[in-house]
C-alpha cells in the first residue's frame, strides 16, 4: 500500500466539546487543505477522518469510541486520527480502539500534516504525544466558513486546580496570544467578511500569561478588549466564558459602554453552595458571583447572563443542592448550562465522599434544566415588542434561518438569502 500522503485526497472532521475545539478543528482543516486535501462532510466517505475530542465528561469519551465504530462500519479502509483533550489524557486507551491509526497529543495536533506523511493503514496505532508539562507554546486558531460567528482562540491552558477538572492535565499551563497578534487576526477576519467574533480560551480572563521572546508577558484581557473595540469591520464580539473572580468591574463597565462588545456574559458558577465551592477548589464564593451579576444588571439591564453549574459533585447533599437551586432561582440570570458530575481519573474529587448516586445526579440535572427553561422564557418575554439587531446565519433546517440579538435571544425566520451574515433590525414578538 502507498504511504498515506501519496494516495489520500479527502478528509472529514468531527468536533466534540467546546468552542475552543471548534476553532482548532477549523485550523486543522485549513492546514490539511493547504496540503492538498479536499474537505468532506463527516457523514460522507473520506480517506481520513479526524476526531477532535473533549474529555470534560465521560459521555465525550464514549462518543469518541462510538464515532470510531461508525467509521469502521462505513469505511474500514480509511485512516482515523484522534486528537484533543481525550487524546492527551489517555493516548494508550485510544490507541487500543480498533480502527484508530494515529493519536496526536496537545503538542502535536498542529503538526498533523507531517504525521500523516508516512502513515499506512494496517500498522499499529501510532501515538505522538508528550508530557503536558512540556506543552508551553501557543497556537493561534480560529473557525471560518463553518458558521457566521467565528470562534477566535486567544488563550489556552489553565493554572487552576479545580477538584473535578482534567483540563490542566489535557492542555497544560495558561498561555496566551499577544494583543497585537489578536488584533491583526481580527482585522484579517473583518477583511474576509466576518461580522462577529467569539473570543475563546480555556480560562479567558487569564489572558496575558505566558512568555514571548524569552520575556514574561504583561498584558491583560481588559487591554485586549479595549484594542479589539477599535478594529473596524467587526460588528460584534462575544466573550465565550469568563471566571467570576477574573471578571473585573472595569471589564463589566467597559462592555456596558463598548461599541462592539455585546451585552452577553457566560460566567461559570458550578455550585451555589459555598461549602461545595470550597470542596471544588473554586476561587470565589457565591457572594462574589451575586455581586458580579448585580453590577452587570445595574449597568446593562438588558444583558444576557449564562451560567455553568455542576450537579451531583461528591458530598453534595440535598441541602447543598437546594442552596444552589434557590440561589439560581433568585439570581437575575438568563439561562443555565447544566452538567452532571462524572468521575474523571486523576482528579482530587475522587477522594471526596460520599458519592452522590447517579439517579440523584440525573434528577438534580432535570430540575435545573427546567429552571433554565423558565429563566430563558422570562428573559425573552422581558424584551418582547423591542427592536434589536439580529445577525442572521445561513440556511438551517426546513428552510428556516436563525440569528441572535445583541443580547443573545434566538430568532428563527424563513430563509432570505439577502439576510445571511447581515445585521437586521428585528422586532421581538
Amino acid at each position: 500500500m502507498l504511504p498515506l500522503m501519496e494516495q489520500v485526497k479527502t478528509v472529514a472532521f468531527h468536533t466534540l466539546g467546546c468552542k475552543l475545539n471548534f476553532s482548532e478543528t477549523s485550523t486543522l482543516s485549513r492546514l490539511l487543505e493547504q496540503d492538498g486535501f479536499i474537505k468532506k462532510d463527516f457523514e460522507e466517505t473520506a480517506d481520513v477522518y479526524v476526531i477532535n475530542t473533549c474529555s470534560v465528561t465521560d459521555n465525550a469519551d464514549k462518543e469518541c469510541r462510538m464515532l470510531v465504530r461508525r467509521i469502521q462500519r462505513r469505511a474500514p479502509g480509511s485512516m482515523v486520527v484522534i486528537t484533543g483533550c481525550y487524546a492527551q489524557l489517555k493516548p494508550e486507551e485510544i490507541a487500543n480502539i480498533e480502527g484508530v491509526d494515529l493519536v496526536l497529543g496537545a503538542a502535536e495536533k498542529f503538526n498533523i500534516t507531517e504525521h500523516l506523511k508516512n502513515l499506512t493503514k494496517g500498522d499499529a496505532a501510532k501515538i505522538c504525544s508528550c508530557d503536558i508539562e512540556d506543552v508551553n507554546t501557543f497556537h493561534s486558531s480560529y473557525s471560518v466558513n463553518d458558521r457566521t460567528r467565528t470562534f477566535l482562540k486567544v488563550q489556552d491552558g489553565c493554572d487552576y486546580t479545580c477538584a473535578f477538572c482534567t483540563i490542566p492535565m489535557a492542555r497544560g499551563k495558561s498561555r496566551s496570544d499577544s494583543v497585537a497578534n489578536v488584533v491583526t487576526q481580527a482585522q484579517q477576519l473583518a477583511a474576509n467578511g466576518v461580522k462577529e467574533i467569539v473570543l475563546t480560551g480555556v480560562n479567558l480572563g487569564d489572558f496575558g500569561k505566558g512568555f514571548e521572546g524569552g520575556k514574561k508577558k504583561e498584558e491583560s484581557f481588559f487591554e485586549l478588549a479595549q484594542a479589539l473595540d477599535e478594529v473596524e469591520g467587526i460588528s460584534r464580539y462575544r466573550i465565550s466564558s469568563i471566571e467570576p473572580n477574573l471578571l473585573s468591574n472595569e471589564i463589566i463597565e467597559f462592555v456596558a459602554k463598548s461599541k462592539r462588545f455585546m451585552p452577553h456574559f457566560h460566567i461559570p458558577l458550578q455550585s451555589g453552595s459555598n461549602e461545595i465551592l470550597g470542596k471544588m477548589r473554586r476561587r470565589y464564593r457565591r457572594e462574589l458571583y451575586a455581586e458580579k451579576v448585580a453590577l452587570i444588571k445595574e449597568v446593562m439591564p438588558h444583558c444576557a447572563i449564562g451560567v455553568d453549574v455542576i450537579v451531583g459533585f461528591p458530598s453534595e447533599s440535598d441541602e447543598n443542592f437546594k442552596e444552589t437551586y434557590d440561589f439560581l432561582h433568585d439570581l437575575d440570570v438568563s439561562y443555565l448550562h447544566v452538567f452532571t458530575y462524572s468521575e474523571r481519573a486523576n482528579t482530587t474529587a475522587l477522594e471526596i465522599k460520599p458519592v452522590v448516586p447517579v439517579p440523584v445526579r440525573q434528577e438534580r440535572n432535570k430540575q435545573l434544566r427546567n429552571l433554565s427553561h423558565k429563566k430563558l422564557q422570562f428573559f425573552t418575554e422581558q424584551h418582547l415588542n423591542q427592536t434589536r439587531k439580529v445577525l442572521f446565519e445561513s440556511l438551517g433546517k426546513d428552510g428556516m434561518m436563525e440569528g441572535y440579538t445583541d443580547n443573545y435571544i434566538k430568532v428563527t425566520t424563513p430563509f432570505r438569502k439577502e439576510w445571511h451574515n447581515q445585521l437586521i433590525d428585528w422586532e421581538l414578538r
